[in-house]
């Protein structure tokens, strides 16, 4: 039997890990970050144990990688969905409704991956992150920023504060009135995107189209 050659090891690889960062995603939000041990996400991947510390040096890392692939595979498919659309505003409101949207169906997993950030590894340097931030500062250049790199830090950072905000134990915030606020922010339509059912909060305006206190 010939080698393998380092294409098809480079493939096999990508796909281990990815199994790895899935089974991640699927067992923290399942069961939480304490109850869910290396151990079973090996085996949920169908990986031998020792390949996970070969691929992440911890359980932390591990998660933050895994949950930024969830968000980068979420976004990338709320910004390409049919119809597809160049418009930057119109993309700009999927992404914020992607990531919202995020905080609201997997809460405990991105609950537990907010906590992670404020820790004191912070950000993950990792693949999955970059392709996260790539699409981010993509999404913002197409919404027509002058100045991308004092735009995007502050588009990452309203989305981190309105999933913290969303999760708050005890005292979220409701996802329209966060949305609302967002939007307002950026001069986007309420039916941009992927609007909730309800309409805007009671007593908000709705920007229409070509109005924003923050023109283009």
């Amino acid at each position: 039997m010939s080698p393998r050659s380092p294409s098809v090891n480079e493939e096999l690889r990508r796909r281990s890990r990815e199994r790895i960062l899935q089974a991640t995603v699927d067992l923290v939000s399942t069961h939480g970050y304490e109850a869910t041990t290396l151990g079973d996400i090996a085996e949920r991947a169908g990986s031998a144990r020792g390949l996970i510390s070969y691929y992440f040096p911890g359980k932390r890392q591990l998660l933050q990688s895994a949950v930024h692939r969830l968000m980068h595979l979420t976004l990338e498919e709320a910004l390409e969905r049919e119809p597809r659309t160049e418009d930057g505003r119109e993309r700009l409101a999927r992404a914020i409704d992607a990531i919202l949207g995020l905080a609201v169906a997997r809460p405990t997993l991105m609950r537990t991956h907010m906590a992670g950030i404020l820790q004191a590894e912070g950000f993950v340097q990792c693949p999955e992150q970059q392709r996260l931030a790539f699409l981010l500062r993509d999404t913002v250049t197409r919404y027509g920023s002058e100045d991308v790199d004092t735009d995007y830090p502050l588009l990452r950072a309203l989305l981190m504060g309105a999933v913290v905000a969303v999760l708050l134990p005890g005292a979220p915030m409701p996802m329209a009135r966060l949305r609302w606020e967002l939007f307002q922010r950026y001069g986007l339509d309420w039916e941009q995107g992927a609007p909730p059912d309800g309409g805007p909060p009671d007593g908000a305006p709705v920007a229409r189209l070509g109005q924003s206190s923050k023109s283009k």
